[in-house]
């Protein structure tokens, strides 16, 4: 049943149910249960994922059509064959845990996907993360993409081409993607967003890093951003249903999610803050990726960051009580760009045109702030275009074009919503309060500045509102919101500086209008 050129001299567990999961990995200790029902899970030293140690074997298929630089790490044929040999040979040797799912709710552009891993949680979290099937879908399953996971076995540099230990590897020729030397689940759902950003664009379907939400009288709204940004979180809105939180396709029909779960994060997570999210993570059926527990009573301290600041929790999407089901909106009214700017010089709110919403999206800006990584001690801007470059296989001017496209196609609005700080960068000023960020949001996708006055910006161009419903309005112009007027002109130019000499790697890729979008 398996084939791959697996013979595993050891028991195959086949789409188990959520509670033989648990069953399984409580047995061989791979989690522990939470209070509440959860199940936590540890994968240090591997707490996020390995990009560098994310390879794409370089073939005919793959040699004209993938980005290769830093991004896109070559491995040759020769040595993923070895590695997988390998994998193979290691996964006979294992009790095995298979899930069959898909990713993507469109009968037309979403693939089956099967993932054999030697643990039950990773199972649990495929599960989770990707499409469930029914009973007679399960029965007639042919996988269109296989995940080889071994999570336990090392991968050999000098055998394997690979940089460390670890190897992420993508196989479009195959459909298969396999998995050594790293415990972090993420690696499995980001692996298969890699396949569809590589395989819809042939397809005329634009593949985005991005959570989607649709209101009462049937509007959808996308939000891109980049970790940390509040993509997840101002998604999860009480007021609109939940399409997804991450990973979402946008083809002639309109936007329908890839997955079907959420994997959110969880460092200082509170009721009275992200109730809807708050409220998933005391389900049976989450997982919840190390996070520190009471010895006492299991009970989780979602304060304590010692593990990593990149604590998560995986969940299916039905556990938010607003979700849509099934998982698709129509085509976007309402296009958010986010970002968590440390330089605090970004307004919080502001429109952008179609020109203007290229650049941001090639840009990808946000800031990492001092304390959150070594050797950072002032804020840092940080650049990923199409707000999610670890994961684009084909040159990000191909999504920055399709992403015009559907912008002049359908009339979408775009806006840039900076959650980071206000009144200065950080260490000077405070972070945006959440109650404005989403009264902007709310102003923005209800049509509430449709008709509101607008100036551009002085040094960044954007269009920003004089006035929104429940902000002051000293709050939307961020240089007022300074005690240094100097200080605040000097820490734009800076960024505006930023911004330039970065996009002159698309300089070539874009038009004229799209060049002259950015900073003046």
């Amino acid at each position: 049943m398996l084939n791959f050129g697996l013979n595993p001299t050891k028991k195959v567990n086949h789409n188990l149910s959520p509670a033989l999961l648990y069953e399984a990995a409580l047995a061989r200790g791979e989690g522990r249960l939470v209070h509440m029902g959860a199940i936590a899970t540890n994968t240090a030293p591997h707490t996020g994922r390995s990009p560098r140690d994310r390879f794409v074997v370089r073939d005919a298929m793959s040699e004209d059509a993938v980005d290769w630089g830093k991004v896109n790490t070559a491995m040759s044929p020769e040595h993923f064959d070895a590695l997988r040999a390998d994998v193979v040979a290691y996964l006979n040797d294992q009790e095995l845990f298979v899930h069959d799912a898909r990713a993507g709710e469109d009968d037309s552009h979403g693939i089956n996907v099967r993932v054999i891993s030697e643990g039950a949680w990773y199972a649990l979290f495929a599960q989770n993360m990707f499409l469930r099937l029914s009973a007679d879908e399960r029965q007639a399953f042919e996988p269109g993409f296989t995940v080889l996971h071994a999570p336990h076995m090392e991968a050999d540099p000098e055998r394997h081409g690979s940089r460390t230990s670890t190897a992420v590897v993508l196989n479009f020729s195959a459909r298969e993607i396999v998995v050594a030397g790293t415990l972090y689940a993420g690696e499995i759902k980001k692996g298969i967003f890699s396949v569809l950003n590589f395989m819809l664009p042939t397809a005329n379907v634009f593949p985005m890093h991005c959570s989607a939400n649709i209101g009462p009288e049937g509007d959808t709204a996308l939000f891109f951003g980049l970790s940390g940004t509040g993509k997840t979180t101002l998604s999860a809105d009480a007021s609109r249903g939940l399409i997804g939180d991450d990973e979402h396709g946008w083809s002639d029909e309109g936007v329908f999610n890839f997955e079907g779960g959420c994997y959110a994060k969880t460092i200082h997570l509170s009721p009275e803050g992200e109730p809807e999210i708050y409220r998933a993570t005391q389900m049976f059926g989450t997982i919840l990726e190390n996070v520190v527990l009471d010895e006492d009573t299991h009970q989780i301290n979602f304060d304590d960051g010692s593990i990593t600041e990149n604590t998560r929790a995986s969940y299916p999407i039905h556990y938010i009580p607003n979700a849509v089901q099934p998982s698709r909106g129509g085509h976007p009214e309402n296009v958010i760009f986010l970002t968590a700017d440390a330089f605090g010089v970004l307004p919080p709110v502001s429109r952008l045109t179609p020109e203007q919403a290229m650049y941001h999206f090639l840009s990808g800006y946000t800031a990492k702030v001092a304390g959150t990584e070594r050797g950072v001690t002032e804020p840092q801007a940080t650049f990923s275009s199409c707000f999610g470059a670890p994961f684009l296989p084909r040159h990000p001017g191909v999504y920055a074009k399709m992403l015009g496209e559907k912008l002049r196609q359908h009339g979408a609005k775009v806006w840039l919503v900076n959650t980071g700080w206000s009144g200065g960068g950080h260490g000077v000023g405070s972070r945006m309060k959440l109650q404005y960020t989403r009264a902007m949001v709310n102003a923005a996708v209800g049509g509430a500045l449709d008709n509101a006055d607008f100036v551009a910006d002085p040094v960044f161009g954007m269009e920003v509102p004089t006035s929104v419903p429940g902000v002051p309005s000293e709050v939307l112009r961020p240089r007022d919101t300074w005690a240094d007027g100097a200080a605040y002109d000097a820490s734009a130019a800076k960024l505006a500086e930023m911004f330039k000499a970065n996009f002159k790697q698309f300089a070539d890729q874009v038009s004229d209008e799209v060049k002259a979008a950015g900073p003046k």
